[in-house]
């Protein structure tokens, strides 16, 4: 604020507002710097935004891949009707040890992606209880800058990605055991009036394991796309922008997506 001063001049009194001085260019520069650095306590204003855009994609990306527009389907939504006809076909099928090798296969999945993932929380934590090898490397490469705060922040983000991913492979790992137990409750009679209904409950149940699972793996994309926020902001939304980019042309401009639109199930 400027100051005010009180001036006699000849017996009245008159106020004199004194503006603040500036010392040269180089003042407001470095005035600017120290606000824009310290807006939000160690996060930068393009920080900011870096961390706001990764959460708006990951978002984004989950919800457009789960609830694609009617004229352009994801391959997560194809395999559900894929999942569907499984069960269908199930039920008159009398050798079933494929179907089981086929959910050990699935279950064997989740597990190596929850163990994977518990690893790297750990080495996550273990990176936040000591940042200081993480700043002397920084350093020594002159990487992004910052406080010692700053990289446990850039660490913990990658961490609760990783957090959030393991939740979702254990839950996976648990429906797709639930899912053989529905399979195996399918009656192998394509005359029994339940069979069928028994069937769709055991793909229901699938289906849900797979978008777990499905779910998880975002997760594990959008830990390693956080990552790049260790070499600055400017990483960080390359690196967003990079993943998404990535996941949605999987979804709904792969290869694999033209070749299960050939003769899908109804």
């Amino acid at each position: 604020m400027a100051s005010v001063a009180v001036l006699h001049i000849g017996g009245a009194k008159h106020l004199h507002r004194h503006k603040p001085i500036w010392h040269g260019a180089q003042s407001q520069s470095n005035t600017k710097m120290m606000i824009y650095a310290y807006a939000f306590g160690p996060l930068t204003v393009l920080d900011m935004i870096a961390v706001l855009l990764l959460l708006a994609c990951w978002a984004g990306i989950g919800w457009t891949t789960e609830n694609p527009p009617k004229g352009r389907i994801s391959v997560g939504k194809l395999m559900e009707n894929y999942r569907r006809e499984w069960m269908r076909q199930l039920v008159g099928r009398q050798n079933r040890i494929f179907d089981s090798q086929m959910v050990d296969g699935l279950r064997q999945s989740t597990t190596f992606f929850a163990s994977t993932a518990l690893i790297a929380i750990g080495g996550g934590l273990a990176l936040i209880a000591d940042p200081k090898p993480l700043t002397d490397l920084a350093s020594d490469f002159d990487l992004a800058a910052g406080t010692e705060l700053l990289w446990e922040m850039r660490i913990l983000t990658a961490v609760l990605f990783g957090a959030l991913a393991f939740q979702k492979f254990v839950w996976s790992h648990r429906l797709f055991s639930y899912a053989a137990i529905a399979m195996a409750a399918v009656p192998n009679d394509c005359d029994d009036p339940i069979a069928y209904a028994r069937a769709e409950q055991a793909a229901d149940v699938n289906i849900n394991a797979a978008k777990s699972f499905n779910r998880g793996l975002r997760n594990v994309y959008f830990a390693l796309a956080s990552m790049a926020w260790l070499l600055g902001p400017e990483a960080l939304i390359i690196s967003t922008l990079f993943t998404t980019a990535m996941l949605w042309r999987r979804e709904f401009a792969s290869d694999s997506r033209a070749s299960l639109l050939v003769n899908p199930p109804k």
